[in-house]
């Protein structure tokens, strides 16, 4: 019989991964995952200019896990509302989306939260690091993952060192959730659906005169769209503060980054039509190349697939972080439900659960979102006419905006939640 070195071994130690590690340890199972950096470049990592934004089941869950308490007060943002714009803003009224009032709130709550990437990262770190039952194998260099009948395999080098002998570590399941361009995900022999948009995402941090009032804003421009997404104000300074999601062609947003900060700044600024009064650069300006992915599957005999390494959103939408958090609840209460029945936890009818139902949730958002980003940066007339059609149709119909304010929160009608239950 072979020696297993835990019940699950997870490559990848993002704040899914790791998470994922943390739930696992939560309901008695033993988590190894292993990852590239350093434990110092966990504990701390470096901010990357991405902001985070949760819905409630997302921040339950990261409640439940003991990392949302970790967080210091300044790292918590809360949308209170979110404004569509569709071309030059102020050119056409903007769809508004908020929670409905209830009778027992004084005002409408929050849509959802936002968070720094790197705040996440720190705190997901913080929280599996000192859980009993998970071991994180930093600076380890995966070279060959596998799965065979009765347990699934993967071989490390230490990270710098690629001749030296590899060591095996060995696992009834093995999760990847390694970045949406996996390797192990390759090396399991899972292909991916692609959606390369041909468009790089500059994300920043901004100063502005005016107070935000906690709105998020989506300004879909012809050639380049803007988020303004609301943030607490900084600590030291107090000025108030937002991130700035800029998306544009290749060309246009190497320009963009080769700006003075004061030029970009300024170029923000007019996009957003002034709504903030006079707006400054806070740090780094950071790029990213905009490809959205897929899996052919999500799960297998053996091997399962997490967070992005399963679906890789495209940013507008803001559900990739929180999909990956879906997906440890899934995945956790599929591997719980085994046990409970005494099934192997690696077996693809144990695994099967999970694969489905995340399937059900992300295949509709993901294919939902393409479509948008497609439609909102298209600038033939048609299209144009169209998107005005779908605004004016969500402004006129509440099942329509209940819907889109369901997603967003991460709290669907009930109906919605009724056809996703559909086999």
């Amino acid at each position: 019989m072979t020696t297993h070195h835990s019940d699950v071994l997870i490559v990848g130690a993002g704040p899914a991964g790791l998470s994922l590690a943390t739930s696992l340890a939560q309901a008695g199972f033993s988590a190894t995952v292993v990852e590239q950096q350093s434990d110092s470049a966990l504990a701390a990592p470096a901010p990357d200019g991405r902001e985070i934004a949760l819905t409630h089941p997302s921040r339950d869950t990261l409640q439940r896990l003991g990392s949302w308490g970790l967080l210091a007060g300044h790292e918590v943002g809360t949308i209170c509302e979110a404004q569509v714009h569709d071309g030059p803003l102020g050119q056409h009224s903007a769809l508004q989306l908020n929670t409905p009032q209830t009778p027992e709130a004084a005002a409408p709550g929050a849509l959802g939260f936002i968070v720094p990437n790197h705040a996440l990262r720190r705190t997901a770190y913080a929280v599996a690091a000192r859980t009993p039952g998970v071991q994180i194998v930093t600076q380890a260099q995966v070279t060959r993952a596998a799965t065979l009948a009765g347990h699934a395999e993967l071989d490390y080098v230490p990270a710098g060192t690629p001749d030296a002998p590899p060591q095996r570590l060995t696992a009834p399941l093995l999760v990847a959730a390694d970045s949406r361009f996996s390797a192990t995900r390759r090396q399991l022999g899972i292909g991916a659906q692609m959606s390369d948009f041909g468009r790089t995402v500059i994300v920043c941090r901004m100063h502005h005169a005016l107070p935000h009032g906690n709105v998020a804003h989506e300004c879909f421009g012809y050639d380049r769209t803007l988020a303004v997404l609301p943030l607490p104000d900084d600590p030291q300074a107090g000025h108030a503060l937002c991130s700035v999601v800029v998306t544009a062609g290749a060309a246009d947003a190497a320009a963009l980054m080769a700006q003075s900060p004061e030029a970009f700044a300024a170029q923000v600024q007019a996009q957003f039509n002034d709504r903030l009064g006079p707006m400054a650069l806070v740090g780094e300006r950071h790029a990213y190349p905009l490809v959205a992915v897929y899996a052919q599957r999500f799960a297998g005999h053996r091997c399962a697939l997490l967070g992005d390494a399963a679906v890789g959103m495209h940013p507008v939408t803001a559900h990739g972080y929180n999909l990956g958090l879906a997906g440890v609840e899934r995945l956790t209460a599929a591997l719980v439900s085994a046990r409970q029945r005494g099934q192997d936890m690696g077996s693809a009818d144990t695994l099967a659960p999970y694969a489905q139902g995340h399937h059900r949730h992300a295949w509709p958002i993901y294919q939902g979102t393409n479509a948008i980003v497609r439609l909102y940066t298209d600038a033939r007339p048609v299209p144009r006419l169209l998107r005005q059609l779908v605004l004016q149709g969500a402004r006129r119909l509440p099942p329509l905006q209940a819907a889109i304010v369901g997603q967003l929160t991460g709290q669907p009608p009930q109906w919605m939640r009724a056809l996703a239950l559909r086999p």
